[in-house]
Formats: C-alpha cells, structure tokens, sequence
C-alpha cells in the first residue's frame, strides 16, 4: 500500500498531473496520461516504458 502522504508528492512523470491509487491492482492511475503506473515491493516505478495503457473501459471507472 501506498502511503499516502506519499502519494500526495508523487506526480505522473508524463504529465506532471495527479494520481490516483489503485489498491486491487497495486498501481499508480494517471488518467491525462491514460497510463498505470506498477508498485513493486511498496514502491512506485514510474517509468514511462513500465507503465500500461489503460483501456476506455478503465477510464471510465
């Protein structure tokens, strides 16, 4: 789990905007970016090329 105090520094490294967590799949949301960024062993990889698209339906939610 993200702390999230951590969170609240954290920013998508795209677009610099907010992100939300994803706690059923242990991921970063940044919806401007369309991306999901993965949360290894507690910490965030917010790498561009490890990050997934995420589909209209995922959005949407």
């Amino acid at each position: 789990m993200i702390d999230p105090k951590l969170l609240e520094m954290l920013v998508c490294p795209v677009t610099k905007g907010r992100l939300e967590y994803d706690k059923e799949r242990n991921e970063l949301i940044s919806r401007a970016a369309r991306l999901a960024y993965p949360v290894e062993n507690d910490f965030p990889v917010l790498l561009e090329e490890e990050a997934r698209e995420l589909s209209a339906e995922e959005l949407e939610s």
